[in-house]
């Protein structure tokens, strides 16, 4: 399967001739992303993982592409009746197949900002029992080997000790970047350093992609 990343938190897999995209944000190059997209996963309600518009227009043009989220965001697009029946609800602990992809959902809460910041539903997501992205949060799939970790290196809700204990925990052979579209390049040679460094004593090996790079997975 071939795994493309964009900015933050979207990653477009293609696999056979299907295409299915991961959290197209306001962040990301949202359209780029979902060109010629059978299916898109959200994790979650805030704009850097759904750029609802860009969404809506890609599937008012591809009257294929489906939509799976949690029932916040799931609400919000079927608002527009031209799209109502191709979004579909999503709860954790759940399996499904979607464009020749299938998925298991994991965690449900994102991760705790603040306690004035209320708490929204988070979905992660695990791609044909190997690419696993967690949203916004460090929700560990329980009882599953991961092989690719898509792992949250920056965000207002971790420190980096958090984004260490979660590579630890993950223990993937694999992990590459998400989530890090608020870093510059000093804050990112920190963050990595210490995620290949530690991640490697427990099997990880972490790989940088920069937007639009592309690996087999």
């Amino acid at each position: 399967m071939k795994l493309t990343k964009y900015t933050h938190a979207c990653v477009r897999l293609e696999k056979d001739g299907n295409v299915l995209v991961i959290d197209p944000g306001t962040f990301s190059e949202s359209e780029e992303a979902l060109s010629g997209a059978d299916a898109v996963l959200v994790t979650h309600e805030h704009n850097d993982h759904i750029d609802r518009q860009a969404v809506l227009a890609a599937m008012r043009s591809n009257v294929s592409l489906v939509v799976h989220a949690p029932a916040g965001v799931a609400a919000a697009l079927k608002e527009d009746d031209d799209v109502a029946e191709r979004v579909h609800t999503v709860e954790p602990g759940s399996d499904f197949e979607t464009a020749g992809f299938s998925v298991r959902t994991f965690g449900g809460q994102h991760a705790v900002i603040h306690p004035q910041i209320p708490v929204v539903a988070n979905i992660g997501y695990l791609v044909d029992g190997n690419v696993f992205h967690p949203g916004d949060s460090f929700v560990v799939p329980d009882g599953i080997d991961v092989k690719t970790l898509l792992l949250p290196i920056h965000a207002p809700w971790s420190k980096v000790g958090e984004v260490l204990d979660f590579v630890i925990s993950v223990r993937a052979p694999r992990a590459f970047p998400v989530h890090d579209g608020l870093l510059n390049e000093l804050g990112r040679g920190v963050v990595e350093g210490h995620v290949t460094r530690i991640g490697a004593r427990y099997g990880t090996s972490y790989e940088r992609l920069v937007p639009r790079d592309s690996v087999e997975v």
